[in-house]
């Protein structure tokens, strides 16, 4: 294994920096903290999908450690949000304002993750929860826009004044490798942070702490510009949390580690970042490794336990003993 970041001159062009920045912040912050760190998340509310934040940190609270009893997998938001109750069993398609080929699928999908139990009685499926959800499991949402080089901004002032206007998360921070002025800080919302971070030696200062936004109060969200008008949506307090929580649950099913790349010159670092010996640097392995790389030589992807990384530098649990008396769903093919 490998450690660290490091950027070879003779190494082709790519859009890697950014990438590397935000593995090893990601790292970092997984070490320095109780979070559950996980990376390219939504962050909208109104227009899903229009905006994709970086970096989310999960804030354990008081009901974390049910949370992690039930399952390490993301429970479907939908099962969450449904009629199913930990009382009486019922049918799936009673419990989900939806089609019932879709109330079967996610009935699937919770009974393979261990949040849902099932029986059958009169020739019919039956579903109940396997435990209460815990609504306190997580006590904050933080969101950290990356941005090495502030010379080259981007959209960055659009997507932060986003940010601060949803409230969607409770602190939000752009991170920077650039030296801060006061004119960079004049040019974003007084309520976001600001963090100096060096990838290869992990310092992080923090050039100005986040403000606490307004989570639990209507949030104002862009949806479409103009060039005399901006169009926004007003969003609820109520639309907030369900998202919130939507937001939470896949970042602890997802984590923040890629798997690496199956390449002969690939390896990984000892905190699970892909990492390529060819050009002595970590990679992306979506967009720099394959066909379109001069020295990639196909070969098994190097061995590395992501799970086992997660579960030992974090709260986040890898094999809980589950709360569901059925949890493989093999009972849908009865």
């Amino acid at each position: 294994m490998r450690v660290g970041v490091v950027f070879s001159l003779d190494a082709p062009p790519s859009p890697v920096r950014e990438y590397a920045f935000e593995l090893a912040l990601c790292s970092h912050l997984e070490s320095e903290t109780d979070w559950v760190v996980s990376r390219q998340l939504g962050g909208s509310v109104a227009a899903p999908g229009g905006r994709i934040v970086d970096v989310v940190g999960v804030v354990p609270g008081g009901g974390f450690d049910r949370r992690t009893a039930i399952t390490a997998e993301a429970i479907p938001p939908l099962a969450i949000e449904s009629r199913v109750g930990v009382g009486s069993a019922v049918r799936p398609e009673r419990a989900f304002p939806c089609a019932p080929e879709l109330a079967r699928r996610i009935t699937d999908d919770a009974v393979d993750v261990g949040f849902f139990e099932t029986d059958q009685r009169g020739g019919h499926r039956l579903v109940r929860r396997a435990a209460r959800y815990p609504n306190d499991w997580f006590s904050r949402l933080v969101a950290v826009e990356n941005k090495p080089d502030l010379g080259s901004p981007g959209d960055l002032e659009s997507q932060l004044r986003t940010d601060a206007c949803l409230a969607l998360f409770d602190r939000v921070v752009l991170a920077t490798e650039s030296y801060v002025t006061r004119a960079h800080l004049n040019r974003i919302p007084d309520a976001v942070g600001v963090w100096r971070f060096d990838p290869e030696t992990s310092d992080r200062e923090v050039v100005r702490d986040p403000e606490s936004l307004p989570t639990a109060a209507t949030g104002v969200e862009p949806v479409d510009s103009h060039p005399l008008r901006t169009d926004v949506a007003f969003v609820t307090a109520d639309e907030k949390a369900r998202i919130r929580r939507r937001v939470a649950e896949r970042a602890y099913g997802k984590g923040w580690r890629p798997a690496p790349p199956g390449c002969a010159h690939a390896t990984v670092t000892d905190d699970g970042r892909p990492y390529c010996e060819r050009f002595d640097r970590v990679v992306d392995p979506a967009t720099d490794c394959g066909d379109g790389c001069s020295a990639f030589a196909a070969a098994d992807p190097p061995a590395v336990d992501r799970a086992a990384l997660r579960d030992e530098r974090t709260p986040w649990v890898a094999d809980p003993d589950g709360v569901a008396r059925r949890q493989t769903g093999l009972d849908r093919f009865s």
